[in-house]
């Protein structure tokens, strides 16, 4: 089912700090699947718990996005004592105890994350005739203004 476009032009609030996280993995050897396929299958749970108790883990969305080796995912997160925390959880030690007992040093399939702490008005966004996506998904989007016009202005507000 296609996502609902919004016309226009569209931005978010930047008056939160938030964090982004971005994780994902490369499968270095595709004949290799017992190594990378449990990798791959540990996410769907995960992300189904982030969505189904984001305001108490402080979970605010993500985006997915597959290549022919290489996945992606960009999280949105309330605090990095949040995202630290789920990091803690159940769920992702125990994906992260099934990796290294199945994967360990092996080197068919990498993981790899990064994490960026961004402060209030230190980060801008900008949509033109789009659905809901990335921090305008994750945060309140709002129409861009003659005030809001350029990313030096949205970057200088704080909506």
């Amino acid at each position: 089912m296609a996502k609902q476009v919004f016309s226009g032009r569209y931005t978010t609030e930047n008056t939160e700090d938030i964090v982004v996280f971005i994780i994902g993995m490369r499968v270095n050897k595709r004949l290799a699947f017992h190594k990378w396929l449990p990798v791959f299958n540990a996410m769907p749970g995960m992300i189904k718990e982030l969505y189904t108790n984001k305001e108490e883990l402080g979970f605010l969305s993500m985006e997915s996005y597959f290549g022919l080796r290489t996945t992606v995912m960009i999280q949105y997160w309330r605090s990095m004592d949040d995202l630290l925390a789920y990091a803690k959880s159940e769920k992702h030690l125990t994906a992260w105890k099934n990796f290294n007992q199945k994967v360990g040093k092996n080197d068919a399939v990498g993981i790899y994350h990064e994490t960026y702490q961004l402060k209030s008005g230190n980060y801008e966004a900008f949509y033109g005739n789009m659905p809901h996506y990335g921090l305008g998904k994750a945060l309140n989007p709002i129409p861009v203004t003659a005030k809001l016009n350029s990313a030096r202005e949205r970057l200088k507000s704080k909506s």
